[in-house]
């Protein structure tokens, strides 16, 4: 079961069982070419909130050695990532920004029956992900969270000059058995859309 924090902001509630540190292990599995690239990984993810009407989340992944076992110590630093999830919708005079401005007035959509409205024609709330990568690659995706699922999509990849090919993406994740398993497909390095990496992550108690 889960417990709500007092302070979490109520457009947070319908992702509120994401909230917490998460541990596992995954598999990358992603085919290049007339190469299949491979390999188990290790996995903790973390999703919190600081008052507002977003979530604060990392991940972080390690390559695990498989003549060593799938502990920590023995293995390679392997990809870390950034970013905010909340609910899609109008931005607001109350909300806060651009820049440092506060908002003005009354905060939007602060109780359970105002959120409730911004449910769409499927029973689902539509929301933005944000989320970026230190190789020069920042991906924002729109989709939707209807209970303990949530479907992600580009809306657009932003890339440096420096930065490895990688055009679009779908995320999914549900919550099954108080497990959060995921699977992330990527159209990169001139290949189309297909599956690339999946996991199964614990809460950390």
């Amino acid at each position: 079961m889960i417990e709500l924090d007092a302070d979490l902001p109520a457009e947070l509630v319908p992702l509120s069982w994401l909230i917490g540190v998460w541990s596992g292990t995954g598999v990358v599995n992603y085919e290049v070419g007339d190469e299949v690239r491979h390999f188990e990984f290790g996995h903790r993810m973390s999703f919190s909130h600081d008052g507002l009407p977003h979530l604060n989340y990392t991940s972080y992944t390690w390559q695990l050695d498989p003549s060593t076992g799938s502990g920590q110590a023995d293995s390679k630093p392997l990809a870390t990532e950034t970013g905010y999830w909340r609910l899609s919708r109008p931005a607001t005079e109350g909300d806060p920004g651009p820049g440092l401005l506060p908002g003005v007035g009354t905060q939007p959509f602060s109780t359970a029956e105002s959120v409730e409205t911004l449910r769409n024609t499927s029973k689902a709330f539509d929301i933005e992900v944000s989320i970026v990568h230190p190789g020069g690659v920042s991906e924002l995706y729109v989709g939707e969270v209807k209970g303990p699922r949530i479907d992600l999509v580009t809306d657009a990849v932003l890339r440096s000059a420096n930065s490895k090919e990688h055009t679009a993406s779908t995320r999914m994740y549900g919550l099954v058995e108080n497990h959060l398993l995921w699977a992330w497909d990527i159209a990169a390095l001139g290949q189309d859309l297909r599956s690339h990496a999946s996991g199964r992550l614990a809460r950390d108690e």
